[in-house]
C-alpha cells in the first residue's frame, strides 16, 4: 500500500509480540495502527485529555481502541486501499479532533493524530479533497495572498447572519460561531526592533500564520520579552532561493490535519531550507503557537525529509520553553514586576500538555512576584483548529468545553486573568464565555520591571 507519510520508525514495532494482531497489509502504517494493547486508559475520564470524544458521548465507538480496530479491519479487508472510503472507517474517526493525547497518555503511545492524516490522504486520493477542507487546510495561502479581501468577507460574513447561514449551507461551516478575524495590520517586523546587537546572543522568533495575521500583539510581545532578556531577536524568513520568498514561512499544520501532506511537505521543506544554516550554528527557534511549533519538532519526521528535520527538531522551542532552559542552564533572570492582579486561570493547549510543556509554563509563571494562578484541570477545549467550525462538528466542540474549561472560567470572578496560549483555545473561551484569554507572552510583557534589560547571571528574578 503506497503511503503519503513515513512510517519507517515503526518498522520493528510489534517483533515477536503475539498480541498486537498487525494486519497483513499496510506495512508499517499498520505496525503504527497496531501499537495498541488494548490498556483502555483512551476511555477514561478522570484527569487528563484522553479520549475528548470518548468523554462527551461515552461510547466506546469514539474512544482511540475502537479507531484502531476499526483501522485493524479496514486493512485486513481491503488490501487496494479502497477500504479508506468506507463510511464506517469515517464514522470511527468522525469525532477525533488530534488532540496528541492518546500518544502522550496511552501506555502504547499511539499516535492517532498521525494515523488521522493518512487516513485522510487516503480518502483524498479516492474521493477527491472536498472544498472546505482545501479551506481550511490552505489557510496560510489565502490569508498571504487575499488578506484584505478575506478580511472584509469574514466581517460581512459574521455581522450579518444570512451570509452566515449561505456559507454554512453551501460549505458546511457553521452559522453559530464566529470565525476569527483577520487583524487590521499583519506582524511585519523583519529584525530586531532596536538593531542592538544584545549580549545573550541570537534567537529566531518563528511567527506562524496565526500570530502573524490574527494576533500580531502576541508576536510583538514575544520580541519585547526576548529583547529584555538580553536576546537579538530576528524573525524567521524564507531563505532567498525560495520560490515564493514574499509569503512567510508556515509550519504547514493546517495541510497535515486535514490530510493535504503534499501541501505540507513543501511547507516543511520551505521551513528546512530557511533554517539550514541556523541548524548548523544551532541557533534557537522560538514559536508562540503551541500546535505549530509542536508540529515542526514533531511531525517533520513523519515527512521523510532526512536528517536535518531531526536536528531542527533540537533547536525548536516554545516561548516559555526557552525561557525555562535559559534560567536553568545560563543563568537567566528575568527582571520582572508585579502585577497586582487577582488568582488566575491557565488552560494549557492539548499539545501543551502532550509534549510536557505546561511544567515550562508553571516554571515561568513562578517568576512574576506575587503571582497566582490555578491550571483548568480539563480535556480539549474542543475548537481543535477547523473541529468547531464545522457545522456538523459544533455541537461535540461546544460539549467538549462544557466537561469543565467553559464551567471553570463562567465560575471565575470577572477580573480574573484567563491565560491560553493555543489560538483556538482563546476563540472558544470567547464564544463560549464572552471572557478574553491572554497569552503567556503578553503577561510576560505587561509584567516586565521598566528600568534596565534585563540580566546577568548573578541577579534573581
Amino acid at each position: 500500500m503506497k503511503t503519503f507519510l513515513d512510517w519507517s520508525a515503526y518498522d520493528t514495532y510489534g517483533m515477536g509480540d503475539a498480541y498486537s494482531g498487525i494486519p497483513a497489509t499496510g506495512g508499517n502504517y499498520a505496525k503504527a495502527v497496531a501499537v495498541c494493547m488494548h490498556s483502555r486508559d483512551c476511555q477514561n475520564t478522570g484527569k487528563g485529555v484522553m479520549c475528548p470524544s470518548y468523554r462527551i458521548t461515552g461510547d466506546r465507538r469514539h474512544s482511540t481502541e475502537a479507531r484502531v480496530a476499526a483501522f485493524k479491519a479496514a486493512l485486513n479487508d481491503g488490501a487496494d486501499g479502497r477500504a479508506f472510503a468506507d463510511p464506517r472507517l469515517g464514522e470511527a474517526m468522525d469525532l477525533c479532533v488530534s488532540c496528541k493525547a492518546c500518544k502522550k497518555e496511552c501506555p502504547s503511545a499511539v499516535d492517532m493524530t498521525l494515523i488521522k492524516t493518512e487516513y485522510l490522504a487516503q480518502r483524498h486520493e479516492i474521493l477527491g479533497v472536498p472544498a472546505r477542507t482545501r479551506l481550511f487546510g490552505g489557510v496560510p495561502e489565502w490569508i498571504g495572498r487575499r488578506r484584505i479581501l478575506l478580511r472584509l468577507a469574514i466581517r460581512l460574513r459574521n455581522r450579518f447572519s444570512p451570509i452566515a447561514k449561505l456559507v454554512e449551507k453551501w460549505l458546511g461551516v457553521t452559522a453559530r460561531r464566529p470565525l476569527p478575524e483577520p487583524a487590521s495590520k499583519a506582524f511585519a517586523r523583519t529584525a530586531s526592533s532596536s538593531g542592538v546587537t544584545r549580549g545573550r546572543g541570537p534567537v529566531i522568533l518563528f511567527v506562524d500564520t496565526f500570530c502573524r495575521h490574527f494576533d500580531p500583539h502576541i508576536a510583538e510581545a514575544a520580541v519585547a520579552v526576548l529583547e529584555h532578556a538580553g536576546y537579538s531577536v530576528r524573525i524567521a524568513e524564507p531563505a532567498p532561493s525560495d520560490a515564493e520568498p514574499d509569503r512567510p514561512l508556515c509550519c504547514g499544520r493546517t495541510y497535515l490535519t486535514t490530510g493535504m501532506v503534499e501541501k505540507a511537505r513543501g511547507e516543511a521543506e520551505r521551513v528546512l531550507a530557511a533554517f539550514r544554516n541556523e541548524i548548523a550554528a544551532q541557533t534557537p527557534i522560538i514559536g508562540l503557537e503551541p500546535s505549530c511549533l509542536l508540529s515542526l519538532r514533531d511531525e517533520l519526521y513523519s515527512l521523510g525529509l532526512g536528517r536535518e528535520a531531526g536536528d531542527l527538531g533540537k533547536q525548536l522551542y516554545l516561548l516559555e520553553e526557552f525561557l525555562a532552559r535559559e534560567h536553568q542552564n545560563n543563568g537567566l533572570r528575568l527582571e520582572l514586576k508585579p502585577l497586582n492582579v487577582p488568582k488566575a486561570l491557565v488552560h494549557g493547549h492539548c499539545h501543551q500538555k502532550a509534549f510536557g510543556v505546561m511544567k515550562a509554563t508553571r516554571k515561568v509563571l513562578s517568576w512574576i512576584p506575587g503571582f497566582s494562578y490555578d491550571v483548568v484541570e480539563t480535556s480539549c477545549c474542543g475548537m481543535a483548529g477547523s473541529f468547531g467550525l464545522e457545522a456538523e462538528h459544533y455541537d461535540a466542540s461546544m460539549r467538549m468545553a462544557e466537561l469543565a474549561l467553559l464551567p471553570t472560567v463562567r465560575a471565575s470572578a470577572a477580573d480574573t486573568p484567563l491565560i491560553a496560549n493555543g489560538f483556538s483555545c482563546r476563540h472558544q473561551i470567547e464564544h463560549g464565555s464572552g471572557r478574553q484569554a491572554r497569552h503567556i507572552a503578553l503577561l510576560l510583557r505587561d509584567s516586565l520591571a521598566p528600568n534596565e534589560e534585563a540580566l546577568s547571571s548573578g541577579r534573581s528574578g
